[in-house]
């Protein structure tokens, strides 16, 4: 599996991990994170090392604007790449902002006593097994579902061609 792929994946699980981890609120009624919260969360995302899957968020949107610039016109190559290497260094500080929305979406949605039992699990023998583990058992799971969609795809497939064929039509 490529890397962009596993990072979309990676960056939807996460994603949908905070959604369906907590009961879903009014956004209007989440009071708002205490600075203690948005510490403790900021901890969990270092433990994790949440943010990984979001470095390449900016040199992408860079990369993809680049080209969509350089299909206008190829002779800007040069220069493209000149700008796009400052923009780089430019944009790359934004990712702060980002991570404090996470930090502060995860400590809206979990009391400070689940923050603080969340990261002594993650600092715990077992929590940092999971995080070593669990980039290999989500590579192997897509590999698995990926392998079973095909299967399933064959027999789906050979089952038209069955009931085509009791309707008169020649497969």
């Amino acid at each position: 599996m490529s890397v962009q792929p596993l990072i979309r994946l990676c960056a939807a699980a996460f994603a949908a991990i905070l959604l369906v981890a907590a009961p879903a609120r009014d956004a209007h009624a989440q009071p708002k994170p205490t600075p203690s919260q948005i510490a403790l969360a900021n901890q969990i995302l270092d433990a994790k090392q949440s943010m990984t899957i979001f470095e390449a968020i900016v040199p992408g949107v860079i990369e993809k604007s680049k080209n969509t610039l350089l299909q206008m016109n190829p002779n800007l190559f040069k220069d493209l790449n000149e700008v796009a290497n400052e923009m780089r260094k430019d944009y790359s500080p934004r990712l702060a902002a980002l991570r404090s929305e996470i930090a502060a979406l995860y400590a809206s949605r979990f009391t400070e006593q689940e923050l603080k039992d969340t990261l002594a699990f993650y600092k715990s023998p077992l929590g940092k097994k999971l995080l070593t583990e669990e980039p290999n058992f989500v590579e192997n799971s897509m590999t698995a579902a990926q392998d079973w969609a095909i299967k399933l795809n064959d027999e789906v497939l050979a089952r038209f061609r069955t009931e085509l064929r009791k309707k008169g039509h020649p497969f």
